[in-house]
């Protein structure tokens, strides 16, 4: 009896120490932009440093989707729009059917069968993993796939050990409700899942299947990843790759990145080497997330903002649109002015010509990354993103993308605005 007790104990503490490691490296971003980023970080960088120095785990702390870039294809814009409505619909589930247990048990209606209990056993479950695949869209840290991935696994130990407890006290009402329902989805679909289960030996079956959730999970994100980096529109020329940010500048990339290599040829492009490769991310000058490749000025602080709120709806709520807006339009929304003038009164490169029209600026911004990858002596195209390579952020370039003139080159510190903390790099 205490054998049987004790290991009802390690299952639950087990699985639910899980969930909340979960909801710890799943809710990073949430953090990342508030006003404790720092405190939280200075806790949980030790590990995300000593994942980053080996090549074994360095993908741990690597992204499978775009997260600073905005999605160039429709298949990746409804991987996104997918994140949101997964999270959204996954948080509102777990607390309709919370809701509906714990008024059950205060008003002692016995077992809950209504609702989504009348098609699974553990809808709660359900939407924490429903809610967890969206988070891992808006988020998607290798990291965040890995724990969720051992988070399923948990689920289903937490799941039988609530049934042996529900059996013992319901007897055959639980055992008739049972027959009737899934544990995790409708009994015709879980039918489908369960082949492993029904060909296998039950000892060798309880070892597979926990192996075939995490292969799942963690290889869909390599797919994710692999799709991502051929979708994304690289132009490369001479020791130099470019990404743009948005979409719609992917036009400009090649004349930018021709007026860059013009202008090292003429001695005004800082700090080109030859011998070394280098990523340019292609962007507006006040690019909210930019701080994320280096650090360009207090305005890409997210977390010194005191905004938290608002970005975490704006990032769940416009899966697009925010990461297109400036510091500027939060700026004009607290004071009630005209973003358009905020934009052009604020711009970070000083300029104010009352004839520019902000939305067709021809100032961009390329910050370029000085890129090392192990036994490869050049790099160029989606390469610069491999998981083994070493980015470095080395001068921000402010250029007229229309006459090549360039207004400005900034160099920069080897830190990001997060400091050391590895940060997206796609």
């Amino acid at each position: 009896m205490k054998v049987a007790k004790l290991r009802a104990l390690v299952a639950q503490v087990t699985a639910r120490g899980g969930i909340v490691l979960f909801f710890v490296i799943a809710l990073e971003v949430m953090i990342m932009i508030s006003p404790f980023a720092f405190f939280f970080y200075s806790v949980f960088n030790p590990v995300f440093q000593w994942l980053d120095q080996y090549a074994a785990t360095r993908w741990l702390t690597a992204f499978f989707l775009p997260h600073m870039v905005l999605p160039p294809t429709l298949f990746l814009k409804v991987v996104r729009i997918l994140g949101s409505a997964l999270f959204i619909l996954g948080m509102a589930a777990f607390v309709i059917c919370a809701l509906q247990v714990y008024l059950g048990k205060i008003f002692k209606l016995g077992v809950a069968t209504k609702g989504l209990y009348r098609f699974v056993r553990h809808p709660q479950y359900l939407a924490l993993g429903i809610w967890g695949v969206g988070m891992s869209i808006l988020w998607p840290r290798f990291i965040v796939l890995a724990s969720l991935s051992i988070m399923f696994i948990l689920y289903s130990f937490l799941a039988r050990d609530e049934e042996a407890r529900m059996r013992l006290r319901y007897g055959d009402a639980y055992d008739e409700y049972a027959r009737n329902t899934g544990r995790f989805f409708p009994r015709t679909v879980e039918r489908g899942f369960a082949f492993i289960a029904r060909v296998m030996p039950k000892p060798l079956a309880r070892v597979l299947i926990p192996l075939q959730i995490i292969c799942v999970v963690i290889g869909t994100g390599f797919v994710c990843r692999a799709v991502t980096l051929s979708s994304l529109p690289f132009e490369a020329k001479g020791n130099v790759t470019l990404l743009p940010i948005l979409p719609e500048d992917r036009d400009l990339t090649a004349n930018v990145l021709n007026g860059i290599l013009l202008n090292a040829a003429r001695g005004k492009a800082g700090y080109l080497e030859e011998g070394k490769d280098y990523l340019g991310y292609l962007m507006p000058a006040d690019y909210i997330m930019q701080g994320m490749i280096a650090e360009t000025g207090g305005e890409t602080h997210l977390f010194e903002h005191h905004q938290t709120f608002a970005l975490i709806t704006d990032w769940v709520l416009h899966p697009f649109e925010h990461l297109r807006r400036s510091p500027s339009v939060h700026m004009a929304k607290m004071h009630g002015v005209d973003p358009a003038v905020a934009r052009r009164h604020h711009c970070p490169l000083g300029i104010n010509d009352e004839n520019l029209d902000c939305k067709n600026c021809p100032y961009r911004r390329v910050i370029l990354v000085e890129v090392a990858r192990p036994y490869a002596p050049r790099v160029s195209g989606s390469k610069v993103l491999s998981l083994d390579s070493v980015r470095v952020p080395v001068e921000a370039i402010d250029i007229n993308a229309q006459t090549d003139e360039i207004v400005q080159i900034t160099q920069l510190g080897k830190a990001t605005a997060w400091k050391d903390v590895p940060t997206p790099a796609i």
